[in-house]
């Protein structure tokens, strides 16, 4: 079935009680991950109930189709409806979906996750023609649904918002539902204490646009996300953003990467490296990063350092355009990630 976007929120929150699997896509990957927690949560209160969530990939489920039946059908040790998660889902498993919709076992739910997927061909076709499954679109903001996103989260936290202020938000806010859901617990926190939220506790506390996409390259890139990758570039271009200073932050979160990766080596679970990483990863990162680390060795993460490292040389030594330089090696690290 086809969810209309005016519906998502409201579906994702409480889906009908016979759905079998939903895919939640759309370009704006920080809200695909939201509505993916609440389809989950609408079963398992806990995300991380080991007995009752499951997670696949779609390198996973590609190499072994089984796999997503097995799961579908296992029975959680402690009882409960089950979740299996699959991350990253494309049209290559699209064929998968369909023979599994068509006679799914046991009564878990399918929670699958995508990028941008045209209308009318592969997984989105398959979700959308089937009784038993739902596809559920993720746009970008604009600029009306921001301004009622920033007011909820002000009201969550017990704030008022003055209007002035809600304008100014809207305009430093937009890339990304994830990057902004952190952007306003950050003000509410800032704002605690005071009457209402106003234009100078916003500009003391939430970076511009173009700082908050820097972070959303780096994950674009390290999950080798390229489609992800080349809008939110583009837009940082526009922004007037620094090449180098654009290198110089995928640098520090690729270092981050590497050293996570060497400990988890080092026989430490994912959980266990993601929660010693320094500066610690935000809670709306923490997915992303987990898939990052799954899909990086220490070498290739090496390789990826020295093409940013050449970057920024190249930057600094030619007169090559510093922006084509800086897209092309970001690019080239997020296909060491599609490796």
């Amino acid at each position: 079935m086809i969810v209309k976007a005016g519906e998502a929120e409201r579906f994702a929150a409480k889906p009908p009680a016979k759905l079998v699997a939903a895919l939640v896509y759309g370009p704006d990957q920080g809200l695909v991950r939201e509505r993916a927690e609440k389809l989950t949560r609408s079963v398992v209160e806990d995300l991380g109930d080991p007995f009752r969530v499951s997670e696949i990939d779609e390198d996973a489920l590609a190499a072994d189709p089984a796999k997503l039946w097995d799961e579908a059908a296992s029975i959680s040790m402690l009882g409960g409806r089950r979740v299996v998660r699959v991350r990253g889902a494309g049209n290559a498993v699209a064929k998968h979906f369909e023979r599994f919709l068509d006679a799914p076992p046991g009564d878990a739910l399918i929670v699958v996750e995508a990028g941008e997927l045209a209308k009318g061909v592969g997984l989105r076709r398959v979700f959308e023609e089937a009784e038993n499954a739902a596809a559920i679109p993720c746009y970008l903001d604009s600029d009306f649904t921001l301004e009622d996103v920033v007011r909820g989260a002000m009201k969550e936290a017990g704030l008022s918002i003055e209007p002035a202020a809600v304008a100014e938000a809207v305009s430093r806010l937009g890339s990304d539902r994830g990057v902004t859901r952190r952007e306003l617990e950050k003000l509410a926190l800032y704002a605690q204490g005071a009457k209402a939220v106003t234009v100078a506790h916003v500009k003391a506390v939430m970076g511009d646009e173009s700082e908050l996409r820097m972070e959303e390259i780096c994950d674009a890139a390290g999950e080798g996300d390229v489609v992800r990758l080349d809008r939110q570039l583009s837009r940082l271009w526009e922004s007037g953003a620094s090449p180098v200073g654009v290198i110089r932050v995928a640098l520090g979160h690729f270092q981050r990467v590497l050293l996570a990766r060497a400990r988890a080596d080092e026989g430490a679970s994912v959980g266990e490296v993601i929660k010693s990483v320094r500066p610690p990863v935000h809670f709306s990162r923490e997915d992303s990063f987990r898939n990052q680390l799954t899909r990086w060795s220490v070498v290739r993460l090496e390789d990826a350092l020295q093409a940013l490292y050449d970057a920024e040389r190249l930057c600094k030594t030619t007169s090559v355009p510093a922006e084509a330089v800086a897209g092309r090696a970001l690019f080239n690290v997020a296909a060491l990630a599609r490796t």
